[in-house]
């Protein structure tokens, strides 16, 4: 693990799938990791849950900023989508440091300017892109080293703000096509260089 931050920050150390935040919840403080990834995501009234970033080692969660800078509540949810660790920085001593260290501010806001970018590309992927450009293009994020998906359908529905059912019949059409093969809770990638013409949208 890294050294602290400061004098104020303690250790963070937990195992992938523990809750970080939901929504309601009240902020304890800013978490700079040093290893893992942090997934961020919203549910709608009716169940239906869109992963909005991940958080990884130099990244800042949007949620934590905002609530640290206007006193809000989280309206997300955080989880360990692997283990972690890192570092706490109370509310207290953040502010402190955004304040007195130059460094650390512009660490800071670099990484929110970047986060904000992601953001733009999220909600341009939403509002034009089709379902088939953006299931392909979340299949080729996600592969790992040998092409496979360790998703379900639910979680795949959640990488794209889709239903469940729409997924399944879009992967259903990417498997006649033989882009890919399906197996219970993996996806495997048949067919990448295709697939990254549908997500360009050709």
């Amino acid at each position: 693990m890294t050294p602290p931050l400061s004098s104020g920050a303690r250790p963070l150390a937990c195992p992938a799938g523990t809750v970080l935040f939901r929504p309601d919840d009240v902020c304890s403080g800013f978490v700079m990791l040093a290893e893992g990834c942090i997934r961020v995501s919203l549910t709608s009234p009716g169940g239906r849950e869109i992963v909005l970033y991940r958080v990884h080692p130099g990244g800042v969660c949007l949620q934590t900023f905002t609530c640290l800078a206007e006193g809000r509540v989280y309206s997300a949810e955080g989880i360990a989508e692997t283990e972690l660790k890192g570092e706490l920085i109370p509310p207290a001593e953040y502010e402190r440091r955004l304040a007195a260290d130059p460094d650390f501010r512009r660490t800071v806001f670099t990484a929110v300017a970047h986060r904000f970018a992601d953001f733009e590309h999220l909600v341009e992927s939403l509002a034009s892109a089709s379902i088939e450009s953006r299931l392909a293009e979340a299949l080729l994020a996600r592969a790992d080293a040998r092409g496979d998906v360790h998703l379900t359908h639910d979680a795949l529905a959640a990488e794209i703000g889709s239903a469940r059912e729409v997924v399944s019949r879009q992967l259903a059409r990417f498997e006649r096509a033989r882009l890919v093969a399906l197996s219970r809770g993996k996806v495997t990638l048949l067919a990448v260089a295709a697939l990254k013409q549908k997500a360009a949208g050709q």
